[in-house]
């Protein structure tokens, strides 16, 4: 018959030898684990929140702007389909409230200044009263605007001319896209109705958000401009 006795000293000194083998391994597998965690959050791109503190000073946006070197990425402001709120007219358009929220928006971009400034539209009709409601006139619309896929952000900086502020009344899901490809997280990336994202590309360096103004933020500013 095969020898199948196994000698119990054996078992005795072969037990603890597997205990720290596994112990070894997962302290190993938690090194990597934590090690790959920090590398996340520490390339991670931070989106500024412009309306804390004095945040917008730091953010250099300004002299940004001046220089005719911002691209801002607007969200369209709410829109009628998705809300109970009254509609401004079309039901494909935005809400009474939408459009007070881009006369807001309007009113801090025109002190941020209007003179190195190009604003263009994606043809939806939402898209379309968000950016004459903030320009106060009739805008062109671009097919590439709603085009919300990975050639977005490409297609931004192509567009974007030297020293003059492009300005993009835009959707979600290219706002979204464009974060992505800047290295904002998932769990950063936020696109509320007219929130705006600024963007500095000023055709030397790589493109660094400056930081982002929510709907609300917007009205503080503009409210804030006529006291």
């Amino acid at each position: 018959m095969p020898y199948t006795h196994i000698n119990g000293s054996l078992i005795s000194r072969l037990v603890p030898h597997t205990l720290r083998l596994r112990g070894k391994y997962l302290a190993l597998i938690i090194t990597l684990v934590l090690g790959a965690v920090l590398v996340w959050f520490s390339t991670a791109t931070p989106v500024m929140d412009l309306g804390v503190g004095n945040n917008l000073i730091k953010s250099g946006l300004k002299e940004q702007w001046r220089q005719g070197s911002v691209v801002a990425l607007v969200r369209h402001a709410e829109r009628c389909d998705r809300s109970a709120n009254p509609c401004l007219g079309d039901a494909e358009g935005i809400t009474v409230n939408g459009s007070n929220a881009a006369i807001a928006v309007g009113t801090g971009i025109r002190q941020l200044g209007l003179e190195k400034v190009r604003i263009i539209a994606s043809p939806s009709t939402r898209t379309r009263q968000t950016a004459d409601l903030i320009s106060g006139r009739a805008l062109p619309t671009q097919d590439w605007v709603a085009e919300c896929d990975d050639g977005f952000k490409d297609a931004v900086l192509t567009h974007k001319s030297r020293n003059e502020n492009l300005i993009l009344i835009t959707h979600s899901g290219c706002i979204d896209h464009f974060e992505r490809l800047m290295g904002v997280r998932a769990g950063q990336r936020s696109s509320v109705y007219t929130q705006t994202i600024f963007v500095q590309v000023d055709g030397s360096h790589e493109p660094r958000i400056l930081g982002s103004l929510n709907a609300a933020q917007w009205k503080a500013l503009a409210d804030a401009h006529s006291n």
